[in-house]
């Protein structure tokens, strides 16, 4: 066999419309590289606003999206001691996995812990990762400590909660349904705020105290957004990490959080951006190690469960495109590799 199938977009544009299965060569391994068969990979939004090109990057058409992947090593380049044929590994900052072959460096995958799903090992970077950044090297939640946090039915809402729980600070979480109050109370959050029928500042002020709370995190962005950066405390921190709420918007002026400017100043608050990509391209190979060793090992020790993914297989990739953004679909979508 010296062909693969992979998931192409030809052009910029809507991912049901640009997406095409494509048989291309399979590639072979440099000199530090290694090549991997791939066994799945999750569908994420943001991989579909890379299409759009509605992301903080644009690729060059055609081109193979994806961020991650789990798989089996099937053939090595020289120079990659400690890696092996048949050893099951994910990738770490390598894009194009949505095909059946992939070439990454080997300083770019990591081994499977031996007892770990595929679904949660092909979910392991984008999401818990992110959660275990946010709270640690971004904001260092301490025990007893509160956060404030938005989408917090969200994955990444969900594994931040079960991070609570295992370091012991308090979460209080903002959903927009009624309903999600009782789903992440169960999962162990603290407190919860329905901004559907809830005032966000008056509901922080209630639970945490008058002050507000000192660290956030915030993936909707909008009008969420600049409540959740008044709801601070003087010199309070908030670190945003997406803007759910423009993600159907292409009037750039809506692509905006009106942040009070006298709030910021007048309480000295700190308001930053996080993008995992750019951390995984600029962080100190050592800082980089540590966080993602630290991930691997809340989540081989049960302490970070992450959602069960949804199977699809690849020849059925619009179902996939459909459920990464569709409300309620249950679990991510991944897709799997089998002939």
């Amino acid at each position: 066999m010296t062909t693969m199938r992979s998931l192409v977009a030809d052009t910029l544009g809507e991912p049901s419309e640009v997406l095409r299965l494509r048989d291309r060569p399979i590639p072979e391994p440099g000199p530090g590289e290694v090549r991997i068969k791939v066994v799945a990979v999750p569908v994420h939004a943001s991989d579909l606003h890379t299409i759009r090109g509605r992301y903080g990057f644009t690729p060059e058409f055609p081109t193979v999206p994806g961020i991650e992947s789990v798989g089996v090593i099937d053939e090595l380049g020289s120079g990659t001691a400690g890696l092996s044929v048949g050893q099951r590994v994910i990738t770490i900052g390598v894009t194009g996995t949505w095909q059946e072959y992939v070439v990454a460096e080997a300083r770019r995958v990591l081994p499977v812990p031996a007892g770990m799903s595929d679904s949660t090992a092909a979910q392991m970077l984008a999401n818990p990762l992110t959660a275990v950044i946010l709270t640690g090297d971004e904001l260092d939640v301490r025990p007893g400590e509160w956060l404030l946090q938005t989408a917090a039915g969200s994955t990444v809402g969900q594994l931040v909660i079960q991070l609570g729980v295992h370091v012991d600070f308090k979460t209080l979480n903002v959903v927009r349904r009624r309903s999600a109050v009782e789903d992440v109370l169960a999962m162990g959050g603290t407190a919860a705020i329905c901004t559907a029928d809830e005032d966000l500042r008056e509901r922080v002020a209630d639970i945490a105290g008058h002050d507000g709370v000192a660290k956030a995190i915030d993936c909707v962005g909008g009008q969420v957004g600049a409540d959740v950066s008044r709801a601070l405390a003087p010199h309070g921190e908030l670190v945003i990490y997406g803007a759910l709420s423009t993600h159907r918007q292409t009037d750039p002026g809506k692509l905006t959080i009106p942040i009070s400017a006298r709030s910021l100043i007048y309480e000295t608050k700190t308001v930053r951006g996080f993008w995992l990509f750019r951390w995984l391209t600029e962080t100190p190979k050592d800082r980089m190690a540590a966080a993602i060793d630290r991930t691997l090992r809340l989540a081989d020790s049960g302490a970070l469960r992450v959602p069960e993914g949804r199977p699809i297989p690849l020849e059925m990739f619009s179902e996939a495109v459909y459920l990464a953004e569709a409300p309620e679909h249950g679990g991510k979508p991944l897709l799997v590799f089998e002939r």
